[in-house]
């Protein structure tokens, strides 16, 4: 029996189990972060840059692609790293500050994702008020709100779970530090306390839910009642990649921890953790990019710029 001040280190889930898979994983996982790192950094970039999309919009998409950039930056260095160097060692402070880290991007967007659903609804359904309630002030101030939330239940929930007395070991059936698997090597009834957090963040993460799926009720009757196609297709265009990213990140995160116990199996449960914690990351720069005309030209006129300076 051991307990949390005796644990260094923590063991993480390998990637597999051979060398070459491993050196494949470690290939896979470069080149997702790699396509993260790119398409949410020209999204930063021309963001930015482009005056013309200093609007609330874009906005909240600069701030979505920088909880995309930590997320990915969290989880997918050190699986690669093990990887690589073939071990599955992290230590207890840097398993505590990959699980704040994590749980504050993951949490800060799906705020933000709250909020850019309210932009959206705003700006369909009540134009005329647009300017009004989504003022830079009020733009500015929905945006620390989501960040400092993520960082105030991110810490609750890393100070909570690393307070509790772990005697069951030190491996983690995951292949980065993650609550429920920490939960797991607890011997102490406060566990319960844990839990009771993680009640609370399944009603929260409910309420958000809750409002984006009245807001897109809201938004499609508005845009049916748009008497021309051109203008539907229009506001369509402005909500589908919002409506896609929600839906590829809500999809992901559920049915990773919502699962029947029935189909669990460790293979699958490390499948989709992996899927959850890297996709989104890498494929939200290219729903938006593909579907924003705004925001393709802009990046067409950053690349042909570097390109004749080179």
């Amino acid at each position: 029996m051991s307990n949390s001040s005796s644990i260094s280190h923590f063991l993480l889930l390998a990637l597999a189990d051979t060398r070459q898979l491993q050196l494949l994983h470690f290939c896979l996982l470069l080149g997702i972060s790699l396509a993260a790192l790119l398409g949410n950094g020209l999204i930063i970039s021309a963001v930015a840059c482009g005056h013309h999309l200093h609007t609330p919009m874009f906005f909240f998409l600069l701030n979505l692609a920088l909880s995309d950039l930590g997320s990915i930056c969290t989880t997918v260095p050190k699986a690669m790293h093990n990887s690589l160097w073939d071990t599955t060692t992290i230590s207890y402070t840097g398993c505590a500050a990959q699980l704040f880290f994590f749980m504050f991007f993951f949490s800060a967007e799906y705020f933000l994702l709250t909020i850019m659903c309210y932009d959206r609804y705003v700006s369909i359904c009540k134009p005329l008020h647009y300017g009004t309630l989504l003022g830079s002030r009020a733009c500015a101030h929905m945006a620390a709100a989501a960040w400092a939330s993520g960082f105030l239940y991110s810490l609750l929930h890393t100070a909570n779970t690393f307070s509790l007395p772990l005697c069951h070991g030190n491996a983690l059936g995951q292949f980065f530090c993650e609550i429920p698997h920490i939960l797991k090597l607890s011997c102490s009834k406060s566990y319960l306390r844990e839990l009771g957090l993680l009640v609370f963040t399944i009603c929260l993460a409910f309420c958000c839910f809750a409002f984006i799926v009245f807001s897109y009720v809201q938004i499609f009757r508005a845009v049916l009642r748009i008497p021309s196609e051109q203008g539907q297709h229009k506001a369509f265009s402005t909500c589908l990649p919002h409506l896609a990213v929600v839906s590829l990140f809500i999809s992901t995160a559920s049915f990773t921890y919502l699962k029947p116990p029935s189909i669990s199996s460790p293979s699958l449960d490390l499948a989709l953790s992996v899927l959850y914690s890297t996709v989104p990351p890498a494929l939200n720069p290219l729903i938006y990019s593909l579907s924003n005309q705004e925001l393709k030209g802009t990046l067409r006129k950053m690349m042909t710029v570097s390109f004749q300076k080179c």
